[in-house]
């Protein structure tokens, strides 16, 4: 996921951090947009990039 995330996204810094207790989170600028632990499952494919375009294109809308 982490190497999909970097060539749609070169410009953007990806940092996997190790956890326990079966977490993955996603956060944009300290923002999470995915959380296991509250959606009771594990990421399908392409759902994290899919969050991660809305997400960067909301943050575009709100500098505009």
């Amino acid at each position: 996921m982490a190497a999909e995330l970097r060539e749609r996204y070169p410009e953007a810094t990806i940092d996997m951090i190790p956890s326990g207790g079966g977490r993955f989170e996603v956060t944009v600028d300290g923002i999470p947009i995915y959380q296991k632990s509250k959606l009771g499952r594990h990421a399908k494919p392409g759902e994290i990039a899919q969050l991660l375009a809305k997400a960067r294109g909301q943050a575009a809308d709100a500098r505009r």
